[in-house]
């Protein structure tokens, strides 16, 4: 009879003893019944989609001195109570709107449906109906990942609707049903990184590598940003929806652990890029040549990773300042007290926000190129348990066999 390897017994009851605690605690954590009551109607609650059916009546208008074009349009209604009624809804006609957009028979729109007290129900022009636009963009995402990633690529739209689902199944309800939205976060976090990078990049040391170094590049920007939200005294209320979020919900919602999260969040899928790239680099070196000392494979991986930070970094604020550009103006136009703006909440947030992801972006090269190394030179001394880490790198890269 064939010995079992003890390495495989021991990571057969680990996953035994881990299957067991999931089901113990974590089945009735994550699937139980979450209840929240919202103290007013939802967003869009009283929006219903229609389309336009015929152009009634069109021309220009002059509202506040400025002369715009304007519809009124029947209206379908295609779906809620009111579904099959026609209604006539008004576009431009009595406010003013910026770069007004006639609309053709065929086109669909969202109308806000009012019953007034005598009965008689008003429509009003609400916004018009993307769905097509976004899911012919969709489609060539899709496409594009598919076409140039192939198995990776579809590993990692595998990898997003996990972490779409997460984020909506888990995080946001738990969240309102009053637990510590930090707490919530960096759950959620946990399950996203793992889940994500072994969906995408398989069960190998890179991937391995990559993990580790996340999550302690996570832990110095969790640090970075709980010390400098509490010495910058941030109350979370900077984003006036969550001014919103406190009227519409009866749970009373941690703002300040809510931004807390959101950084955490935000920085993991950063991080997730810059550490897998410098991992795979750490292990095309040593696979380049597998002489090179720990110094020289370190140093040749940190001379890639400077120049990724650094495009990251800039891609980072500039992504944050291209969020941010009403930002940008109500510094143009606060000329006298540069400084009290700096100080407002929603200006600090974001400050804190983009500078602790920097730093940790910094962080995550020098431990990534360190842990990726240390793997790629050093995991055979593992000896038998060596191979319940997998490859270095996925089947389809090049890898170089011992």
């Amino acid at each position: 009879m064939k010995k079992i390897p003890f390495p495989l017994v021991v990571a057969s009851l680990i996953l035994v003893a881990a299957f067991a605690a999931f089901l113990i605690w974590g089945v009735p954590y994550f699937f139980r019944p979450i209840s929240f009551t919202q103290t007013s109607d939802g967003f869009g609650s009283q929006v219903a989609q229609g389309q336009v059916e015929a152009i009634i009546e069109s021309g220009q208008v002059e509202i506040d001195g400025l002369s715009q074009p304007y519809q009124v349009m029947q209206v379908r209604i295609l779906e809620g109570a009111y579904q099959g009624v026609l209604m006539q809804v008004d576009y431009g006609k009595r406010q003013q709107r910026q770069g007004v957009a006639l609309f053709v028979v065929g086109d669909r729109i969202y109308v806000n449906i009012d019953k007034r007290p005598d009965g008689l129900l008003n429509a009003y022009y609400a916004d018009f109906n993307r769905s097509k636009a976004l899911l012919i963009l969709l489609g060539l995402f899709v496409a594009a990942i598919v076409a140039l990633g192939r198995r990776k690529g579809v590993g990692a739209l595998a990898a997003l609707v996990f972490s779409m689902l997460i984020i909506i199944g888990y995080v946001i309800p738990h969240i309102l049903d009053g637990e510590d939205p930090l707490q919530v976060s960096l759950v959620g976090s946990a399950i996203l990184l793992v889940s994500s990078l072994y969906i995408t990049y398989g069960w190998n040391l890179k991937t391995h590598a990559s993990v580790i170094s996340v999550v302690l590049a996570l832990v110095i920007t969790g640090v970075l940003s709980l010390a400098f939200v509490d010495l910058a005294r941030l109350n979370g209320f900077g984003d006036e929806s969550a001014l919103f979020l406190m009227q519409a919900s009866s749970t009373r919602i941690n703002l300040r652990g809510l931004l807390l999260g959101g950084m955490v969040i935000g920085a993991l899928g950063v991080l997730d890029d810059l550490v897998t790239s410098q991992a795979a680099a750490v292990f095309e070196i040593y696979d380049a040549n597998p002489a090179l000392g720990f110094r020289r494979i370190y140093e040749k991986a940190m001379r890639i990773g400077r120049d990724h930070v650094a495009a990251t970094v800039n891609t980072l604020v500039l992504a944050y300042t291209g969020a941010s550009l009403p930002l940008l103006l109500l510094f143009a136009l606060g000329r006298g007290n540069y400084g009290f703006l700096l100080n407002v909440e929603f200006v600090a947030e974001e400050i804190v926000r983009t500078l602790a992801g920097s730093i940790g972006l910094m962080a995550a090269v020098p431990i990534a190129s360190f842990i990726a190394t240390a793997m790629a030179l050093y995991s055979d001394r593992l000896g038998e348990w060596r191979a319940l880490l997998g490859p270095e790198m996925d089947a389809d890269e090049h890898v170089h066999h011992h």
